[in-house]
């Protein structure tokens, strides 16, 4: 069950990238993360309440702090990454870091470092350096989008360590207050965006593009919470994180994104890196 509870995630993710990614490309990364999380808030509330009711304590308290905030940067990494570069490159990219992180945890926690897990770490090496190629038209993957999607990965990974490891029994309260910490927080950055620089930057605002992107960032955060409470940690959350393969697929057959062979073999490195890390 909790491998299956991942995957929903993962598909849930991918799609949650391609809305927030389009709807970054218009206004910028930081304004729709401010629609974006609230309406999130709001699903995850309902879900806590109706759908999976469990307990707070101050270890749940304690937990939805930090992924408030690694969660946070994570996303306006993120977003900041899907609006500059091409979806397809980037996601894979930023999977590497969310699967890979969860498994060293678990090696520094005693867990076994198994040869599957040495050859994911290589192939996502090997990745990295195959889509950066720029050759021809096509190759329009940057450094800073590089840098931008490495941030995301470090971050998503240390998110989904954070939330893995929230107690049994306290449902997805853990996922929902981070959303509510995170919001809070975008709450003051919308203040200050507002009062410096007006209502001019965020028009014509991508309100479907972000209210979308909410909600299935916040049923993905809610069911990998439950994923990690039926099965190991490490498992699921690479799992999660194939979530590339998702938002690839969208990004190819809807958004019509083109991309070199040299590029193509990288982002199914990188999706092989993500599967070895899963084994």
């Amino acid at each position: 069950m909790g491998a299956l509870l991942a995957l929903i995630s993962s598909v849930a993710w991918g799609s949650a990238d391609v809305a927030g990614g389009l709807g970054a490309r218009r206004v910028g990364s930081v304004r729709v993360i401010a629609v974006n999380y609230p309406a999130g808030a709001i699903i995850l509330t309902a879900f806590a309440l109706l759908v999976v009711p469990g307990t707070i304590d101050r270890e749940v308290i304690l937990l939805s702090m930090v992924t408030a905030i690694v969660g946070t940067i994570g996303m306006i990494l993120l977003y900041a990454a899907l609006a500059v570069g091409p979806m397809g490159i980037v996601s894979p990219l930023t999977a590497i870091g969310g699967a890979a992180i969860p498994v060293i945890v678990g090696v520094i926690r005693g867990e076994p470092l198994t040869l599957l897990f040495v050859l994911g770490a290589i192939l996502a090496l090997i990745a990295v350096v195959l889509v950066s190629r720029e050759s021809g038209p096509h190759a329009r993957i940057t450094p800073r989008a590089l840098l931008l999607s490495a941030g995301a990965g470090i971050a998503i990974g240390l998110f989904l360590t954070a939330l893995g490891v929230a107690p049994e029994g306290s449902g997805v309260w853990a996922a929902t207050l981070s959303r509510w910490w995170s919001t809070l927080g975008m709450i003051v950055v919308t203040v200050i965006l507002l009062s410096r620089g007006g209502l001019a930057k965020w028009r014509p605002y991508p309100w479907v593009f972000a209210i979308g992107a909410g909600a299935l960032d916040a049923i993905a955060n809610g069911v990998f919470q439950l994923a990690a409470q039926e099965g190991e940690l490490a498992v699921v959350a690479v799992i999660g994180s194939l979530y590339p393969a998702t938002t690839l697929l969208i990004a190819h057959f809807l958004l019509k994104e083109r991309m070199t062979r040299v590029q193509w073999t990288g982002v199914f490195v990188a999706l092989g890196a993500v599967v070895a890390l899963t084994v």
